[in-house]
């Protein structure tokens, strides 16, 4: 009698346990069609003044790396053979981001891509507050 209560145990186990699969693959499918809304919304909005879209693209991408395996391998595999365009992306998803650092290093690195050097003030500006920030030896 025991032997049949433990085999219908089990049956119930393994079933539970599909079920569980089932609806953990099912949130993680839905979590990744919101990363995906977000990440539409942060595009869209991008256009507008101000940084509003990048901050939502960031949450997108996110929730996709979290709850994909595929885009999290795709997304490693682009970072090892674009590690200077996916780096900041990188560095705005850790836990404690430099805001203020990364758009200084990224307006820097626009700067030298679109302008000529006669042009570029970025340069300019961080030599002149370098200056007048750095403290005089005693």
């Amino acid at each position: 009698m025991s032997y049949t209560l433990t085999s219908s145990l089990r049956g119930y186990r393994t079933s539970d346990a599909r079920a569980r699969d089932l609806a953990g693959k099912l949130i993680r499918a839905g979590l990744v069609a919101i990363g995906l809304l977000i990440i539409l919304l942060g595009v869209l909005i991008s256009p507008l003044p101000g940084p509003g879209g990048l901050p939502l693209v960031v949450l997108g991408l996110m929730i996709i790396l979290r709850n994909s395996f595929k885009a999290r391998r795709h997304f490693v595999r682009m970072q090892r053979r674009h590690p200077k365009w996916v780096s900041p992306l990188r560095k705005l998803m850790s836990r404690d981001p430099e805001f203020l650092k990364l758009f200084w290093s990224t307006l820097l690195r626009m700067e030298r891509l679109i302008l000529p050097r006669s042009y570029r003030f970025a340069a300019r500006v961080r030599g002149g507050v370098r200056r007048t920030w750095t403290p005089r030896p005693a």
